[in-house]
């Protein structure tokens, strides 16, 4: 009952959303708020950063564009990637009045929680980097996913380790998150089926000691390991696999490909893979004038995610735009569910779950202390 009370409150706020400074129906003063609720503290803040950054610029560059007849700012719903945090989170997006959309959640597990809230809401949710495939079989109302899901990353995975020389066996760990466990199964699944050796671990993420664990892996003498979590945990394995020999193939997901993995692990993750729904910003053509921009504005190159972040925040700032001045929640998530938006990294459309209509994974590996774009795994795969 407690919840109850504020998501009612919320959707009261459906219609007439936006500040209107001169007291008209849009335009001249009207403001419109774009939320991102992700971690923008707390563990795995870096890949918070990256999403934050990337809206942020698109925000920056439409307001200094003079293309459009409203304001548009930025509103931050700090979640900590975690699912205590995520209905505080969502909660102040919808109680502000000027939020028209959110981008995010970040996370799956926090997405789990917030989705039904947003939908009650009548507020888009338009994640561009929770990958659990239950998302959108849940019915939400407004949660839209602009990534493939781990259905593609997890099969790539599997896929890729099996088109490697040498390995027949493979240990797949997940972190006891819904982000994890989705994509572990999924990996676990396609291993079998290519006939691989699989075992199967669940290792929490806030565990203290990794050392027992990557001993029992070692000696297991598996020839690969996938670990279906965050790089804030998966830093403190990698020392202990590391210390303890680990000389197989180690490949991680989105949620390790950031940086500060490196930062954190250092050589301990030399050579591993990880995968990732998302493209280098700084490699490929049609990202490299924002990456630039993105440096100029942050001291930075883009991270994970930052480039589909953009991308999303344009695509909902061009629905606003196409509504008119006559811009409400509702109407703009069904402006985004039904649109078809030609970004910077793909084409941004959705099926009737709201589920991304493209399955592309990347691959990339850790070399020299950097992550390295090495490419399309379809591409790898078929070469």
């Amino acid at each position: 009952m407690r919840l109850a009370i504020p998501v009612a409150a919320g959707a009261l706020v459906l219609t007439g959303c936006g500040s209107d400074d001169d007291g008209g129906d849009g335009g001249g003063g009207t403001s419109y708020k774009i939320a991102y609720q992700g971690p923008l503290s707390g563990q795995n803040v870096g890949l918070g950063e990256n999403m934050q950054n990337g809206i942020q610029l698109a925000i920056n560059e439409a307001n200094e564009s003079g293309d459009y007849d409203f304001e548009l700012e930025y509103f931050a719903a700090d979640d900590q990637g975690s699912e205590t945090q995520a209905t505080a989170a969502a909660q102040s997006a919808i109680d502000d009045s000027d939020v028209v959309a959110v981008i995010g959640p970040a996370f799956s597990g926090p997405a789990n929680v917030s989705g039904p809230l947003y939908g009650q809401a009548g507020l888009a949710a338009l994640s561009t980097s929770a990958t659990n495939p239950t998302l959108t079989e849940q019915g939400f109302g407004t949660f839209l996913r602009a990534v493939p899901n781990d259905n593609a990353q997890g099969a790539g995975m599997a896929e890729f380790l099996a088109g490697q020389d040498g390995v027949e066996s493979v240990v797949v760990v997940d972190d006891v998150t819904p982000y994890g466990e989705g994509l572990a199964d999924v990996a676990e699944a396609g291993l079998s089926d290519a006939g691989l050796g699989v075992e199967r671990q669940s290792i929490p993420a806030d565990t203290v000691d990794y050392s027992n664990a990557a001993r029992n892996i070692v000696e297991s003498g598996a020839d690969a390991l996938i670990y279906a979590g965050y790089y804030e945990a998966l830093a403190p394995f990698a020392v202990r696999l590391s210390e303890a020999g680990f000389d197989g193939i180690g490949i991680s997901g989105d949620g390790s490909n950031d940086d500060e993995l490196i930062n954190l692990a250092g050589d301990a993750v030399e050579d591993w893979y990880l995968t990732c729904p998302c493209t280098d910003a700084t490699q490929e053509e049609s990202t490299q004038d924002f990456a630039e921009r993105y440096e100029a504005e942050f001291g930075i190159p883009p991270g994970t995610y930052s480039a589909e972040s953009y991308d999303a925040a344009n695509m909902i700032i061009e629905q606003i735009a196409g509504l008119g001045g006559d811009v409400d929640r509702q109407g703009l998530y069904e402006a985004l569910a039904g649109a078809e938006y030609q970004g910077l990294t793909k084409t941004f459309s959705f099926d009737e779950n709201g589920e991304f209509t493209q399955q592309a994974i990347f691959m990339y590996q850790i070399e020299g202390g950097a992550i390295g774009y090495v490419g399309a795994i379809e591409e790898l795969v078929g070469g």
